[in-house]
């Protein structure tokens, strides 16, 4: 819950004071004596009246301003509204260290079931496409609304080649800005493993994602200690860390979020849970009219309560 005036919310200080002033005008001795002698009736009386009613008058006040002091301040719900017109964009890494077995049963093998995973989540409206890219984008399909297509590109890849993010990235952009009209929501799900050694720069590119509304969220995928197998056997292996620090600048810079998959069930989860998120939008609801009504309905109740149980005598 949020707030458009929050500076009203002070006004709810009000409430435990009022009711220590309530207690201790309850616990004060009494300046007057009855004057009448019919005292056993009297307690009689009270006795008869549970302790509730009395405090209840006094409970429905404070609730009172309790709950006008939140109307004042406006609050607001956040609701996620499935949507029908969002485009998406899988580019995924099927550069050479992507053979890399630290991620069963491969690294790229790992990626193309997490990737299914994804699409799986999103509503049949979406539109999806795919990017396939090692030394350069080679595997590419703007979005459409029959996710069939994504899907046979995503299993067509294959490791081979260097790591081209920012030409993949790039491409993305320009796909999604010709496959949007009026703007509905876009985003990029980025699948790395490796540092960028070809192509331009993918930070740039993220500055560019951010002008145009589109978030790319990244997943950098690997383990530190993930290595190629050499072909020679006389030749060591060849090392390939992931590189999340270029991962989470991407993500930061275009207003994406950044994740880390060290295995194969990490990796299904993180697109599982952003085939989730990414399928809604979020849309703030202002709730002001549902306090304002519960405080005149507890002020109503004040009045009729305090007539009904405010202690007179018959």
């Amino acid at each position: 819950m949020s707030f458009l005036s929050p500076v009203w919310l002070l006004a709810l200080v009000t409430v435990p004071l009022a009711l220590a002033a309530y207690l201790w005008a309850r616990r004060r001795p009494q300046r007057y004596a009855v004057r009448f002698p019919a005292v056993s009736t009297v307690r009689q009386v009270v006795a008869a009246s549970p302790a509730w009613e009395r405090h209840l008058p006094a409970a429905l006040a404070l609730a009172a301003i309790a709950a006008l002091a939140v109307a004042m301040a406006r609050p607001r719900v956040t609701e996620q509204i499935p949507t029908n017109q969002a485009n998406m964009m899988l580019v995924t890494d099927h550069s050479g260290s992507m053979a890399a077995t630290d991620v069963q049963p491969t690294r790229l093998a790992a990626a193309v079931s997490a990737a299914n995973t994804f699409i799986d989540q999103l509503p049949s409206t979406v539109r999806v496409g795919a990017i396939g890219f090692g030394s350069s984008p080679d595997a590419v399909q703007g979005p459409e609304s029959n996710h069939t297509v994504a899907r046979s590109l995503i299993d067509s890849l294959s490791a081979n080649g260097g790591t081209d993010t920012g030409d993949a990235l790039q491409l993305a952009l320009q796909l999604l800005q010709g496959s949007r009209p009026k703007h509905p929501p876009a985003a990029i799900v980025l699948l790395s493993d490796g540092a960028a050694n070809a192509g331009p720069d993918p930070a740039a590119i993220a500055q560019q994602a951010k002008k145009d509304r589109i978030p790319i969220y990244t997943v950098a995928l690997g383990t530190a200690g993930g290595v190629l197998q050499s072909p020679d056997p006389f030749q060591p292996n060849v090392p390939v860390p992931p590189d999340p620090q270029l991962m989470q600048a991407i993500a930061r810079v275009s207003g994406g979020r950044a994740f880390n998959a060290r295995s194969a069930d990490e990796l299904s989860s993180i697109y599982k849970k952003l085939g989730s998120q990414l399928s809604t939008v979020s849309h703030k609801h202002e709730i002001t009219a549902w306090f304002a009504a519960a405080g005149v309905i507890l002020l109503v109740g004040t009045g009729v309560t305090s007539a009904r149980w405010s202690g007179r005598l018959p």
